[in-house]
């Protein structure tokens, strides 16, 4: 697999992050780059681990490639449903800007399960891995951070909105790689 290959690999994987760093720029009245940073890296850094680790389990897991998309999709959803429902949530006003691994964990997660059966993938066509997985972080960590700044500038004036649609993409996200 060629670098061109390798860069069209991370972005794909790095879309999802760059949807859920979209969620999370919602939630910010202004652009906080600091918190846009950590956001950034929290995505970065499970696309780059998780192919590490689908690499070395190679052919012990490859039943994985099986239950990704369902996994994911359970994931994406329950996100999903939580971002609509705070959506209609009008006694709390207040946007959640939390980037706490409590906050992160379960979105970065969600958005770098595909990144492990990538993995797999590259263990057997012998894909140079360390080259693939800088590649996968740089790339995830750009558009991560790009998502955020995205996701604010709407936010910032349609939040209930901005919010609900936010959910809706988890979701549709999600039924697709159910589908």
């Amino acid at each position: 697999m060629g670098y061109i290959e390798l860069l069209f690999v991370s972005i794909g994987l790095g879309m999802d992050a760059c949807a859920m760093a979209v969620c999370k720029g919602l939630c910010m009245n202004k652009m906080n780059w600091c918190k846009a940073f950590i956001i950034a890296i929290y995505f970065a850094t499970f696309q780059l681990f998780m192919p590490i680790i689908g690499y070395y389990m190679g052919n012990y897991l490859t039943y994985v490639k099986q239950y990704d998309h369902i996994i994911a999709f359970i994931l994406l959803t329950l996100l999903g449903i939580g971002m609509i429902k705070e959506s209609f949530n009008t006694l709390d006003q207040t946007l959640d800007d939390d980037v706490s691994f409590k906050k992160m964990f379960l979105p970065s997660l969600a958005t770098s399960i595909d990144a492990l059966t990538v993995g797999i993938t590259f263990s057997l066509l012998e894909v140079s891995l360390y080259p693939a997985v800088i590649i996968i972080f740089i790339v995830t960590f750009l558009l991560s951070m790009l998502g955020t700044r995205l996701g604010q500038i709407c936010g910032a004036k349609y939040h209930a909105k901005a919010e609900f649609i936010g959910g809706v993409v988890l979701i549709i996200m999600g039924l697709k790689l159910l589908l």
